[in-house]
């Protein structure tokens, strides 16, 4: 059954963080579904390239822009070319994003750099772009980051990701009181367990971890995209206009049951711990042979 009016996001123009993949991919296709111009930002061309074909096959309009959020200067360009190919823009998801196990003794400063500068140096990039147009144009707008259920408790081994969420969160409920007076709504949402391929295999590879994570949840099962992308669409409709400065949890009461989402590290042998850990990263690029 359809929730929402097929119209429900006429005359959003919305940008979408890492919308090319995952989740931003899910959202991306939503809400261009509900009559919402979506441009999609990432620093892979060929993925937003797809998801913008598909958008345009089923009837929206999509914008494919490739932008590494950590730097301003190429968040100002990207801004810019979304104005050229879909008109001002109004709402932003900031949805990109990077995480990894990694016993924080073990972290190097590259590591931590890597994650904190995606997510919360490039959540700021975008949020105060997209503030200053609105409030230079003198128009409402909608900004929506999504963070962790840990953004609130901090967790074990991913140190990188929940300083850099709770940052995020920081930023949205200031600036929510800040922008307030501008008709600039802030809100942030924590999604439980949604099976995608990239965090999944960064975090929970293999079928005994899987279900692990899913004894973490009640109801004993992962959350499907259309339950996340409804939540969305509401949240960046007309339909909550009064909701600004709030964290909204999605993950069938995850948290509550479960506490800490990746605590239960600590009980394992910390040297298998470690090993584990080492095997889920990616190989190292060997540098070319003269």
């Amino acid at each position: 059954m359809e929730p929402f009016r097929r119209d429900l996001l006429e005359g959003k123009t919305t940008v979408v963080t890492g919308g090319g993949t995952g989740l931003g991919r899910a959202m991306a296709l939503r809400l261009a579904g509900l009559g919402a111009r979506v441009a999609l930002l990432g620093r892979r061309r060929q993925p937003l390239e797809e998801t913008s074909v598909e958008i345009r096959e089923a009837g929206g309009e999509a914008a494919p822009i490739p932008c590494d959020i950590r730097d301003a200067d190429a968040v100002k360009r990207a801004f810019d070319a979304v104005e050229v190919s879909l008109g001002p823009p109004n709402q932003l998801i900031n949805n990109a994003a990077g995480n990894f196990l990694c016993p924080s003794e073990d972290l190097s400063p590259g590591g931590f750099d890597a994650v904190v500068r995606i997510v919360l140096h490039g959540s700021f990039h975008c949020t105060r772009e997209l503030g200053r147009r609105l409030i230079e144009r003198g128009e409402p707008g909608a900004v929506l980051s999504i963070v962790t259920t840990y953004a609130m408790t901090g967790s074990a081994f991913v140190l990188p990701s929940a300083a850099a969420k709770a940052g995020v969160l920081s930023m949205t409920r200031s600036l929510a009181v800040e922008w307030g007076a501008y008709g600039i709504r802030l809100n942030c949402l924590a999604p439980g367990p949604f099976p995608t391929e990239g965090a999944f295999s960064r975090l929970l590879p293999g079928s005994e971890l899987e279900e692990q994570a899913r004894r973490r949840v009640p109801s004993r099962r992962f959350g499907e995209h259309a339950e996340l992308t409804n939540l969305v669409a509401y949240l960046m409709s007309d339909a909550s206009p009064y909701q600004s400065g709030d964290l909204v949890t999605i993950d069938g009461a995850e948290a509550l049951f479960s506490g800490q989402q990746f605590a239960g590290f600590a009980h394992l042998d910390r040297a298998e711990a470690k090993a584990m850990m080492a095997s889920l990263r990616p190989p190292r690029k060997q540098a070319p042979q003269e």
